[in-house]
């Protein structure tokens, strides 16, 4: 999603350069960074010593426009005058800061696990209270959240997930195979950590995309091979087109790795048919690929075709489609939570070698665990939570 501008008479382009009222801005711009650039001459963290990989790699979301958008905003939190009354992000799926109500329930929960004494609180309603009892109670921590916990995360929450999966797909989950992350974006950092040892070792990305991981790619030197998306068929991925580019990649040299497939897309909004899913699946069996899926927006539908997990696609195909390699992730950020700035995701592998996973559990290790400021499970229809529920839910 890019930046939009609500504005009367100068151009958008002339509001960002920060050219409205002056051509002088440029040249003072040119002479900033020249002494700056002087200035840091003698620091060893320099334009000339950071990695290569750091400086090719681009996140546009959270680039220049958006440190721009920040000026402005500042600018005009002082009293500046703009040609335009409000400005709005709109670079990033970040559901809170546009208004998205959210849960009291979940809210409650977490309060309460971070501080057990609003238990005893007539505020906090009573299946809340509860809730967060069963999580205090199997975590066994007296003083509520806070403490180290196991890297692949807490025990508890990955077998609340196991039973949604389980309820989704009709198929069995391993809690083994579950790592909860601090957003999904950490836990495809992890796996990409894993798959790229070499600058000829490619992934299939989709365009459009998510700049994760175009941004990644770059910084573990790794090479992206894009497929591109079929807008007059409602985004799809158009099979000869995924063909045409892995054929590409092979002849120059690259070995492709995995596929990353965002579904429902992002930033194109479609769900992915059945059918294109179980192509991407026998594509990808055929040619030794890892499926990456991004499902993020799984809660997230536009239209009539129903969400089908690549999980649930692959098992439903049956052997040999079903030995497919498959790391599915999810986050907290997306759906009715929208809690992005809590920072929840999971990881779920699926055909995974045991000495490649126990390798992606030693990287989750290094970073000790994931955030405990856990969200657990939304109330369920017989909770009294339920009808406090945010109407637009």
């Amino acid at each position: 999603l890019f930046f939009f501008f609500f504005f009367k008479q100068k151009t958008a382009y002339e509001i960002l350069s920060g050219l409205v009222g002056s051509e002088m801005c440029i040249r003072d711009r040119v002479s900033t960074q020249s002494t700056w650039g002087l200035l840091m001459q003698d620091k060893v963290l320099n334009k000339d010593t950071i990695g290569k990989n750091v400086k090719n790699a681009e996140y546009a979301i959270r680039g220049y426009i958006v440190q721009r958008a920040d000026e402005i905003t500042e600018q005009m939190a002082k009293g500046q005058k703009m040609p335009f009354k409000k400005l709005l992000y709109c670079n990033i799926g970040n559901p809170l800061s546009l208004g998205q109500p959210t849960y009291t329930f979940d809210r409650e929960v977490v309060a309460c696990c971070m501080n057990p004494i609003l238990l005893d609180s007539p505020s906090i309603s009573v299946d809340a209270k509860d809730r967060a009892k069963t999580l205090l109670k199997s975590v066994d921590y007296p003083h509520g959240l806070g403490a180290y916990t196991s890297s692949p995360g807490l025990k508890v929450v990955r077998e609340s997930i196991k039973r949604y999966i389980e309820e989704r797909d009709g198929y069995p989950c391993d809690i083994n195979n579950l790592f909860l992350a601090n957003g999904a974006s950490d836990a495809v950092q992890t796996i990409f950590t894993v798959l790229l040892t070499d600058p000829k070792d490619g992934i299939l990305i989709p365009i459009p995309q998510y700049p994760l991981y175009s941004a990644l790619i770059s910084l573990l030197n790794g090479t992206p091979v894009p497929y591109y998306l079929n807008e007059s068929k409602g985004w799809a991925l158009d099979m000869e087109d995924l063909s045409a580019n892995y054929k590409k990649a092979q002849d120059l040299g690259i070995k492709v790795k995995a596929i990353v497939v965002i579904n429902p897309g992002n930033p194109t909004g479609q769900v992915m048919s059945k059918k294109n899913l179980e192509d991407i699946a026998k594509f990808c069996y055929e040619h030794k690929i890892i499926i990456l899926a991004d499902e993020v927006y799984q809660k997230n539908i536009y239209g009539s075709t129903p969400f089908v997990s690549m999980k649930k696609v692959i098992h439903d195909l049956g052997a040999p489609w079903n030995t497919c390699e498959l790391v599915s992730f999810h986050s907290t950020s997306k759906g009715f939570l929208g809690e992005c700035g809590l920072r929840g995701g999971y990881m779920e592998l699926d055909n995974i070698d045991p000495y490649a996973q126990g390798q992606i559990l030693k990287l989750r290790t290094i970073t000790l665990c994931p955030n405990t400021c856990l969200l657990y499970t939304s109330p369920s229809p017989r909770d009294l939570s339920t009808s406090r529920m945010p109407s637009s839910a």
